[in-house]
């Protein structure tokens, strides 16, 4: 049967995606397909209409306002207060929350006195979020019962994107108090979260950490930041502390930290912390299937950690490659409980890394630091330079599983004692150290030659045998 013309023209019209045939309902769609953007500005005025002209006055105010596909363009100025963000986008349609052509952005805590968990930037539960190109700042508690947070996303989020912001002088002035700049806590299933070309600097955090996911994250980046001149932890990978409501998936995985400049962290005069020098400047602490790349780390307590803080859990499949890590102060990269309730670290590669005079403070941790429980882990194709201690490698306990050390290259020193301590016996020559330990049977100890270490261009120059022996 043949279809009545009109009805014809109507229906090859929907295949075709156009839902009305007369201009004016075209018009319609299209106003609902099209991505809107909302304006604010300090001289503007919640009553407004959003547009540039006429923009709103609180980020608020365009958040409340804000569907799918919206984008929120901030203009420069300080905004005082904090923000939730209250609804979710699409794949295609995002919900961005940025600054307007590199206006400088403030979002200032300065006025808040926190008398719960506070964050300048809250996301609860929401999805395709991108907040971009902000400073946020000056947050502030003296309370040990609450935490006071820059950016903070919490529930079942996904598909968030935290890019490219500044966060600086988040603090807690608490003895047992905490803070963080980003914190991503996955209370319920949160999943492909993006944290990428931030600066988190100068912020008091008490126990916490500067940049920190934590409890049934699955799937993320962490890659561009540079994390620094913090009093604690730089970048925390954290499970099993008991965040998430699925026990089972209490813990962050799969996902990449790389390309990030890690520097001046440290808990040393720290409240919390005393003396000690025990901030990692990259931890991994009970997370799974993690790659930690192409970091440039240097002047933390610890470089690169990786292990878990709770007895019978682990740190698992681990790679740790291609990183620089120097001149840390306590170890370069450590692997292992501190003790034996602690937990470990398993299944992990330690590879292609540039360890460089790391244990600056003379706390005898060396360049590689091998604690409690460690099972089948590999540690090859790396460049070890000690500091003044002579300290390549410490290990003073026993359990120390099935882990293989091979085509490793140690920085031959004319004038330094040097040491390997394996199981809790010290070694204080090469050859003596592989014929005890059946280890490192294609390891080298040699001069090694950078390109330029005034730099600290830790490229090996092309055909020397320490280039040779990694390659």
């Amino acid at each position: 049967m043949r279809l009545p013309v009109l009805i014809a023209i109507v229906l090859c019209l929907i295949g075709a995606g156009i839902y009305a045939i007369t201009a004016n309902n075209k018009k319609e769609v299209q106003a609902v397909t099209t991505s809107k953007q909302l304006f604010v500005a300090t001289d503007g005025d919640d009553e407004n209409d959003g547009t540039k002209e006429n923009p709103l006055r609180s980020i608020q105010a365009a958040v409340d306002q804000a569907k799918a596909g919206t984008t929120i363009y901030v203009r420069g100025g300080t905004y005082f207060g904090s923000v939730e963000v209250n609804l979710s986008g699409k794949k295609a349609a995002p919900v961005i929350i940025r600054n307007y052509d590199n206006e400088k952005v403030i979002i200032s805590g300065r006025d808040l006195e926190p008398e719960e968990d506070t964050a300048l930037i809250h996301i609860d539960s929401q999805s395709y979020i991108m907040i971009q190109g902000l400073t946020v700042q000056d947050l502030k508690t003296n309370s040990s019962d609450l935490a006071v947070m820059g950016i903070f996303v919490t529930g079942e989020s996904s598909h968030i994107t935290i890019i490219q912001n500044y966060i600086q002088h988040i603090e807690t002035t608490s003895d047992e108090g905490n803070a963080h700049g980003i914190a991503v806590y996955g209370t319920g299933e949160t999943e492909q979260i993006q944290i990428m070309d931030n600066v988190v600097e100068e912020l008091t955090l008490g126990a916490s950490e500067a940049v920190v996911l934590n409890g049934n994250i699955d799937g993320f980046t962490v890659s561009g930041n540079r994390v620094r001149n913090n009093n604690n932890i730089g970048i925390d990978l954290i499970g099993y502390e008991g965040i998430a409501e699925d026990r089972e998936a209490d813990y962050v995985r799969n996902g990449k930290v790389e390309g990030n400049t890690v520097h001046n962290n440290s808990s040393y005069g720290n409240p919390a912390y005393g003396e000690d020098y025990s901030a990692g400047g990259i931890y991994i602490d009970g997370a799974r299937n993690v790659t930690v790349q192409d970091n440039r780390v240097f002047n933390n307590d610890i470089g690169i950690e990786a292990t878990s803080e709770h007895k019978g859990r682990y740190a698992d499949n681990i790679k740790i490659t291609k990183n620089e890590v120097y001149e840390n102060h306590y170890t370069g990269i450590s692997i292992g409980g501190y003790d034996e309730d602690r937990g470990g670290t398993k299944n992990t590669a330690i590879t292609y890394n540039v360890l460089y005079r790391n244990d600056t403070e003379d706390l005898y941790g060396g360049q590689l630091l091998l604690q409690y429980d460690i099972q089948n882990n590999t540690i090859s194709h790396n460049v070890f330079t000690a500091s003044e201690t002579g300290v390549f490698i410490a290990n003073d306990f026993q359990a120390n599983a099935n882990t293989y050390l091979d085509r490793n290259v140690y920085q031959e020193e004319q004038n330094l004692d040097v040491t390997w301590t394996w199981k809790q016996e010290e070694y204080n020559d090469f050859a003596s150290y592989q014929q005890a330990t059946g280890q490192e049977a294609n390891s080298v100890y040699l001069e090694v030659q950078y390109t330029d270490i005034s730099s600290k261009d830790f490229t090996l120059k092309e055909g020397t045998p320490a280039q040779v022996v990694i390659d």
